[in-house]
């Protein structure tokens, strides 16, 4: 579990097939430094399992599915992410409750800088919509984030913005981010539990009215 609140940025540096996956190699000096083998890190907002580490690196292996669903896939040697540890029992939850389990991918679609912000206005896919409501808490790219706007139920495609202050602008790839780029997101847990109870219960009345 995480609460993604972001600790370092991180650099992939190596990519290798393994089976029908990679394993990557990732810079960051900070999470290396005392990571251990078997350990959770969540590399923009994905969480992965340490297989391997060095001083200032660790290696984990990234599973076809994830590839597919997250985009990490779109990652090449070079690329910087997001580095956050597990969360240790008895912190503070300075974010909010973030599983690194990957719901899907955005577009940036519009960013508008501020004279002490950015807002950065990112597509959602259908499915996701429905989880996303202005003041709630979204993660992207692994970073915990407070959703200031939201695309009405009508409008074709779904979106929502979120206002990037100067720590977060620096402390995360979010300041690099550009219209076109893909994010990873993750809606809140709480909303989708909601759905799935909501879904159950709509089944069983309708069963009911047979």
């Amino acid at each position: 579990m995480f609460t993604g609140i972001i600790e370092e940025i991180g650099e992939i540096t190596a990519i290798a097939p393994a089976g029908d996956g990679w394993r990557l190699t990732v810079r960051a000096p900070k999470a290396a430094a005392d990571a251990v083998h078997g350990e959770s890190i969540a590399v923009s907002g994905v969480c992965l399992t340490v297989v391997g580490s060095t001083a200032d690196t660790f290696d984990t292996d990234v599973m076809k599915q994830t590839l597919d669903v997250a985009a990490i896939g779109d990652a090449t040697v070079g690329t910087r992410v997001n580095i956050e540890k597990a969360m240790p029992v008895g912190a503070r939850l300075g974010g909010h409750i973030v599983q690194g389990h990957v719901d899907g991918t955005g577009t940036v679609l519009e960013v508008r800088p501020g004279a002490q912000w950015s807002v950065l206005r990112i597509s959602l896919p259908a499915d996701l919509a429905p989880l996303v409501v202005d003041k709630g808490s979204i993660s992207v790219d692994g970073t915990s984030l407070t959703v200031s706007a939201v695309s009405a139920p009508a409008e074709a495609q779904a979106w929502f913005e979120v206002s990037l202050i100067p720590e977060t602008l620096a402390a995360t790839t979010l300041g690099s981010r550009a219209v076109g780029d893909r994010v990873n997101l993750e809606t809140d847990i709480l909303a989708r539990h909601v759905e799935r109870l909501l879904a159950f219960r709509e089944a069983a009345t309708e069963g009911g009215s047979r």
